[in-house]
């Protein structure tokens, strides 16, 4: 037979894992609910695009088409971070002929859909030249795409953040850039992977940018303070990525 004090143990255990379930619960809740929500600056150009760049919000993405089409580029967001807050850089890019297209992640979270630049360039077929990039955890996701699809790209560009992946032998260029005011991006993690791109890969440093500043969400908790605005970053970081896409002269 079974002991007595057998069974109150047993409710006791049980009553504990569904405690401990729904603690788990709660706070997977708010972690996922808890995240940097675009800016009055991104929502405008959504609302209101400059003259020459279309805008369309699709259920996956958004599109920054403009009236000639020079190159494309597939951006990842960063991690927790609302991926229409990346619409002002977008549009900085766009105005100079590069197709964007802005991935919404399950949850604001690349990690979740690491491939979802799957289909974009197909959709895309006359542009004459494709990068992939992210922000920070975006940008570890975008270069891990690339790796996979070295075939369908010819550029990577890495804002705040590093390759996990070895890139070094896919033929493509590499562009990573950084703020000297960041303090979120892991600057060990940042060293290490060097080894994971190329030898010629190109490295700028935008002097008083910080994390936050390449997209429009606001600070970041744990950022630098940066001594420019987020505009003069955005504009800098564009021109960066335009000298790789659309080289002058």
């Amino acid at each position: 037979m079974e002991d007595r004090a057998e069974k109150p143990r047993r409710h006791w255990g049980a009553r504990l894992l569904l405690v401990l379930l729904l603690v788990l619960t709660l706070a997977a809740v708010f972690y996922v609910s808890d995240y940097y929500r675009a800016d009055e600056t991104a929502r405008a150009v959504l609302a209101n695009p400059v003259p020459g760049v279309q805008v369309e919000l699709e259920n996956d993405r958004i599109v920054f088409t403009p009236d000639e089409v020079r190159a494309g580029l597939i951006f990842y967001p960063g991690g927790k971070v609302e991926y229409s807050a990346y619409a002002p850089l977008m549009e900085d890019l766009a105005e100079k002929g590069v197709l964007c297209v802005l991935l919404k992640m399950p949850l604001n979270l690349a990690v979740l859909a690491p491939n979802a630049a799957d289909g974009v360039t197909d959709a895309y077929p006359d542009v004459p030249l494709w990068a992939v990039g992210g922000h920070s955890l975006g940008g570890v996701m975008a270069a891990r795409y690339a790796a996979k699809h070295p075939e369908a790209l010819d550029a990577v560009v890495l804002l705040a953040s590093y390759s996990t992946s070895d890139l070094r032998d896919t033929g493509l260029q590499i562009l990573s850039v950084y703020g000297t005011e960041d303090r979120v991006l892991n600057r060990n993690q940042y060293e290490s992977r060097r080894d994971n791109l190329p030898a010629d890969f190109t490295e700028r440093v935008i002097e008083g940018g910080c994390h936050a500043w390449f997209g429009s969400y606001g600070p970041q908790k744990g950022d630098g303070t940066p001594t420019i605005s987020a505009e003069e970053q955005q504009a800098a970081a564009a021109a960066m990525i335009l000298e790789l896409l659309i080289p002058s002269g």
